[in-house]
């Protein structure tokens, strides 16, 4: 373990619970906005997001490994196949479950949106020793 992981686990942290705040706030959102199935395609479009936002992060970390091993053939695959799985995936959610293309491409930034506010928190609010 080297010594700036524990810094940069806090933040990460803080990413995954703001996904998990942000899915959930948005879900209600498009639930009593646009009815259950927009609520649905908003869902299953934020852990979309959420697993999107894990593999990346395995995969730097696997990258930033001070050992010789390189990263795992299968996660680099996986990342460069990730945009055909949730192309895919985006197809399933807007055809098969009736839901609307807006609220599942809104989940799919989900991510996004926890990054951007984990970075005004650190801007505004970490204070440096």
């Amino acid at each position: 373990m080297r010594a700036d992981d524990s810094f940069l686990e806090v933040p990460a942290r803080r990413v995954y619970r703001l996904i998990g705040v942000l899915a959930a706030v948005g879900s209600l959102v498009f639930l009593f906005w646009r009815g259950p199935a927009q609520a649905a395609g908003f869902a299953l479009g934020s852990a979309a997001s959420y697993l999107s936002f894990r593999w990346f992060r395995h995969l730097v970390d696997a990258i930033g490994e001070s050992s010789p091993r390189a990263p795992r053939r299968a996660s680099m695959v996986l990342v460069t196949l990730r945009y055909f799985l949730f192309g895919a995936l985006g197809y399933a959610i807007v055809n098969y479950f009736e839901a609307g293309f807006e609220a599942a491409l809104a989940g799919f930034f989900v991510s996004v949106a926890a990054v951007i506010l984990e970075i005004l928190y650190e801007l505004i609010y970490a204070r440096t020793s």
